[in-house]
């Protein structure tokens, strides 16, 4: 049986509300269960809601999309998060990446890849706009020089799951891979992380690709 996917659309443009809801409605598996106007809106909504996936505004007034994201991401809010946003500045995506997001999205993008985009992030994949990544790798390689960043410090269990999370898995898909427990694959992604210096996976498995590991 078919899974659908359940989304609330956090933007305080009305228009682009809506043209995202007819966006996903052209497209199988997505239903949208809520749009709110605010980030302290959107909050409520997705504590009462308990969406699959959540697209998120950047430059919000009130509560901006950032502050909105780790709002949600201290309250354990375990829906699959994307900023859909006009900026592309490196620090944004950066500190929008670092804050717990799944995704960052240009609203500019062409309507099929914002599709294909979402899409990749509901499967446990990075859903960056592609004039993005390489931006995302270049600034995570520099730092990488500047924090001596090497994976010689992984154990070779957290080694083979860094891999896998280069290649787009998801932690279920990883469990299966190694035959573990999911538990223990979070397990190991948080001590991975806390190795090499990262606030996320998704920073993992893009400094990953750029340094070809995987």
């Amino acid at each position: 049986m078919p899974t659908t996917t359940r989304v609330l659309i956090i933007d305080d443009h009305p228009l682009f509300r809506r043209g995202v809801s007819q966006l996903l409605g052209l497209a199988d598996g997505f239903e949208i269960v809520g749009e709110a106007a605010s980030g302290q809106e959107g909050i409520e909504l997705a504590k009462r809601l308990d969406p699959d996936l959540i697209l998120l505004d950047l430059n919000m007034k009130g509560m901006n999309g950032l502050e909105t994201l780790r709002t949600m991401r201290d309250l354990e809010i375990d829906a699959r998060i994307i900023l859909v946003t006009v900026s592309d500045a490196p620090e944004d995506l950066i500190a929008a990446i670092r804050s717990g997001a799944d995704g960052y999205i240009l609203k500019d993008n062409d309507p099929d890849d914002i599709l294909k985009l979402i899409d990749s992030a509901m499967h446990g994949k990075t859903a960056i706009s592609p004039e993005l990544t390489s931006l995302l790798a270049t600034a995570l390689r520099e730092e990488s020089v500047v924090e001596q960043r090497t994976q010689a410090s992984l154990t070779e269990r957290e080694t083979a799951i860094l891999k896998c999370l280069a290649g787009g898995m998801s932690n279920k898909l990883i469990a299966r891979e190694l035959d573990i427990m999911e538990s223990t694959v979070k397990v190991h992604i948080r001590n991975l992380l806390k190795k090499l210096k990262f606030r996320s996976r998704v920073e993992a498995a893009v400094w990953a690709v750029a340094n070809h590991i995987g």
